[in-house]
């Protein structure tokens, strides 16, 4: 497989995984998953880790610290659309919080194995 295919693939989970992350936060009734016995912040961290990687694969040389505010910020505005009334869900800056930790953490651990593969070869500096 190309990597030009490769990376479509990974755009194409990604966009279905962030769609699927919206649908489950807005719900007012979510259904329940394997992981909700270990508490809604793993929930948060799977899900945020799973869209910081699959951006990782599918824009593998966009600016991590863009990747890390854009994927916070739908954070962000999730756990907003959650303080309305009528989806009887409950606004907790503390998800926003793991949601980031888990994108700051998978981008990082991304820009190593990146830097790793190309054989740990730093950009040299502009003179």
């Amino acid at each position: 497989m190309t990597s030009a295919r490769f990376e479509r693939i990974a755009r194409l989970l990604f966009w279905a995984a962030m769609v699927g992350a919206c649908v489950l936060a807005l719900m007012p009734q979510p259904p329940h998953l394997p992981t909700d016995r270990f508490g809604d912040k793993v929930n948060h961290i799977l899900g945020f880790a799973t869209l910081a990687a699959l951006a990782a694969l599918g824009w593998p040389r966009a600016e991590r610290l863009r990747v890390v505010e854009r994927l916070s910020f739908l954070g962000a505005l999730i756990e907003v659309a959650q303080s309305v009334p009528l989806l009887h869900r409950d606004c907790d800056i503390r998800d926003w919080v793991a949601d980031t930790a888990a994108i700051v953490v998978v981008t990082g651990i991304a820009a190593v194995l990146a830097r790793w593969r190309r054989g740990g070869a730093a950009v040299a500096p502009a003179e």
